[in-house]
């Protein structure tokens, strides 16, 4: 019988590894569990990104093999900012930062078992950067460290030709590398994970170690993720994709994996699911000969939807999704996930303090081109409000119709739809509807 092969050569043939050190050493390490490894993330936004889910599933792939996270949050690294190819960074003052380090500490701590023999540990760099002074950080970690090395850097370069570039951000470099010191003098750590663009400053802590504690420890990084239609992973129309509900609504959060491009599955199935190799593989299989069902992006989209908010708020955003289409009860779907649902189909204010007539509703929401287009979609029995069908076109909708929130879906068809807002308290009337204007006769 063939025996598996080992972690990394998994991970490899996956393709969620871009650059390792000394592969065979690390190999052999990574087979002799418990090994405890570290990842960072600095506390640039109230929240953590889709982007930062590489890192997390990584590590949770780690732990899931024997090993210890020890998850690192950049309290001090977070005060200098990591320099970017393009141009300074605007500080942040230290009350944002810490606000912000408090907030990724409690979501990211969700995503690791913090018990058992190989429990998560959570950090802050804060702790051991404050009490560094002037003196120590130049004599005793600073002595270690090559300009040359960090002139390298392709940030570093970048702004060296352009627009130049700031001494507080051309040390992040050394706060960074000293973390993997203290980690490994703390904690035993030999092995820090990170995006490829992290890889400058990730061997410039497995060089430090080595210098200041004679030991030799490791680097991982996952390959940087693009888009096949040119745009930026991790970014729609409305902006980033966090992970906090506050900033993105569970239900923009499944639908952007729901709607992911059929040709960036294989590689957002190898890097976001957490199922073997053969699973991803099967899933994709399945996928690439349904193309209609979009069976991998709907894996994908439950599963992470599960890992980041929950599986009650999954089933919550599934049932939206039916129920959007009448094939579930609309009374079944909380407020905020109906809400945010219809935002991403189309969200009319209604001001006025009458309710709309149907027809007017098709017409507002842009389901119809006019009162006359809608009321011929009414006649022909194409649409409904909150799915019920309606036939009466000039009838004003009763207010005992509208869904809590002031909310009303309305369709057209089978797949088109809407949604009304409405901001005043509505009123029953029971005058009739001018048939040319569409407005209600006082």
């Amino acid at each position: 019988m063939t025996e598996p092969a080992g972690l990394l050569s998994r991970l490899v043939d996956r393709g969620v590894i871009a650059q390792t050190t000394d592969p065979g050493a690390l190999a052999d390490l990574l087979d002799r569990p418990p090994v405890s490894f570290y990842t960072g993330f600095d506390p640039t936004a109230p929240s953590l990104h889709v982007g930062n889910l590489v890192q997390i599933l990584l590590g949770l792939r780690l732990q899931r093999a024997g090993h210890r996270p020890v998850v690192l949050i950049g309290g001090a690294t977070g005060l200098i900012g990591d320099p970017k190819a393009t141009g300074e960074r605007s500080l942040n003052s230290p009350e944002v930062v810490a606000q912000w380090s408090a907030a990724l500490t409690a979501q990211v701590s969700r995503y690791y078992d913090r018990s058992g023999p190989n429990a998560a540990i959570m950090v802050n760099n804060l702790e051991w950067t404050a009490p560094l002074t002037a003196i120590s950080l130049l004599r005793d970690i600073g002595k270690h460290i090559s300009v040359n090395r960090m002139l390298d850097r392709d940030a570093v370069a970048a702004r060296l030709a352009g627009p130049g570039i700031s001494y507080t951000e051309f040390s992040y470099a050394i706060l960074q590398a000293y973390d993997y010191v203290e980690l490994h003098r703390r904690y035993g750590v030999c092995l820090q994970t990170g995006g490829s663009d992290q890889w400058g400053n990730i061997t410039a802590g497995v060089d430090l170690v080595r210098r200041m504690s004679q030991a030799a420890v490791h680097a991982l990084t996952t390959p940087l993720l693009t888009k096949a239609d040119g745009t930026k992973f991790g970014k729609t129309e409305a902006g980033t994709v966090w992970l906090d509900p506050a900033h993105t609504s569970a239900w923009d959060f499944h639908q952007f994996w729901r709607n992911a491009d059929d040709r960036d599955l294989p590689g957002l199935l190898a890097t976001f699911s957490l199922g073997e190799s053969a699973e991803v593989a099967a899933v994709l299989a399945d996928s690439q000969a349904h193309p209609s069902r979009r069976i991998g992006q709907q894996h994908l989209a439950d599963s992470l939807t599960d890992l980041v908010h929950g599986a009650d708020t999954t089933r919550q955003v599934t049932t939206a999704a039916a129920a959007l289409f009448g094939q579930a009860s609309l009374a079944e779907v909380d407020t905020g996930t109906l809400q945010s649902a219809l935002q991403q189909a189309g969200l009319t204010e209604w001001g006025e303090p009458v309710l709309p007539t149907p027809a007017q509703a098709l017409h507002v929401t842009g389901l119809a081109a006019s009162l006359s287009a809608a009321r011929r979609t009414i006649a022909e029995g194409g649409a409904s409000v909150n799915n019920e069908r309606i036939t009466q076109a000039d009838e004003p909708i009763q207010a005992d119709r509208v869904l809590p929130g002031g909310l009303l879906v309305i369709r057209r068809g089978r797949r088109a739809i809407a949604g009304i807002s409405v901001r005043r308290p509505p009123a029953l009337v029971t005058g009739a509807v001018d048939p040319a204007s569409g407005q209600q006769q006082q």
